[in-house]
């Protein structure tokens, strides 16, 4: 008899939900290149952070961003957009520098969240690596 760990399970699950985000986001973006945040986050982020972006716990631990004192630095929250972290996808391939300022922008006013200084899409294309020229 086969014996699959809950680990291993989780694993595969957390690989499921990144490559569904990633796919749901690659359409985003193809469709529409200036969503406001509020859309972006119903569309997207909500998936896992839950409609009051409270978080979850199941199979993967999703954190609230609801009062979330380190999306004091928008660069920080531009950050984990762009690059993931742990089980969230990167979306810097698949969001435009407008929609990840649009979408950072949201979450940091919204939720519990009062942080009033607005990141730009400058800004967030600054915050991108850089890729060497071939």
């Amino acid at each position: 008899m086969l014996k699959i760990s809950t680990r291993y399970l989780a694993l595969i699950g957390a690989g499921l939900v990144a490559t569904a985000g990633s796919a749901q986001a690659q359409g985003f973006r193809a469709g529409y290149s200036e969503q406001t945040g509020e859309a972006i986050y119903t569309g997207i982020c909500q998936g896992c952070h839950m409609p009051d972006a409270k978080g979850a716990q199941g199979a993967g631990a999703y954190p609230a961003l609801a009062g979330d004192k380190r999306l004091a630095s928008s660069a920080y929250a531009a950050l984990v957009v762009i690059k993931g972290r742990k089980a969230m996808p990167a979306f810097g391939g698949s969001f435009s520098d407008q929609q990840i300022a649009n979408v950072v922008n949201y979450v940091r006013s919204h939720f519990g969240n009062g942080y009033t200084d607005t990141l730009t899409p400058e800004a967030v294309k600054a915050l991108r690596p850089a890729i060497a020229a071939p």
